[in-house]
């Protein structure tokens, strides 16, 4: 029986074909649609751009006073800090669509890889695979 490297391992030209027209069939998805129109409104959007910089600001302080400054008051401090803004932040209604249209879309995508795992498994009996035999022992 064969064996293979995954390096060396050539997918079938239909295999990949098919996988491709899966992949353009997801991104005309209307989940895909909604998670790209939300991901434009944030990307367009002041005040969540601004929290964005506040908070990858505040996450760099919190990092130098955890490993260069060894300060746990003002780890703690930085920490409560960056909770505020991020509370702020997950309250505006268009990052709540954003990350609902994430959650959609992995969901969609999770459940597409399950069907194939499933099928392929019932395709393929492991099952009625018959165990190797154990080789003899030497004495």
């Amino acid at each position: 029986m064969p064996s293979f490297d995954n390096r060396e391992l050539i997918l079938r030209e239909d295999i990949l074909n098919r996988a491709r027209e899966l992949a353009n069939l997801i991104t005309t998805a209307e989940e895909v649609n909604v998670y790209q129109q939300a991901e434009k409104r944030i990307q367009s959007h002041e005040r969540v751009q601004g929290l964005i910089v506040q908070i990858k600001k505040k996450q760099k302080e919190l990092v130098a006073f955890q490993n260069t400054f060894k300060n746990p008051a003002m780890v703690e401090k930085i920490e409560a800090e960056i909770s505020v803004l991020q509370d702020e932040l997950d309250g505006i209604p268009i990052v709540q669509q954003f990350q609902q249209s994430q959650v959609d879309v992995n969901y969609m995508l999770q459940s597409i890889i399950s069907i194939i795992r499933d099928t392929v498994s019932e395709k393929i009996d492991v099952e009625a695979a018959k165990p190797a035999e154990a080789p003899e022992q030497c004495d």
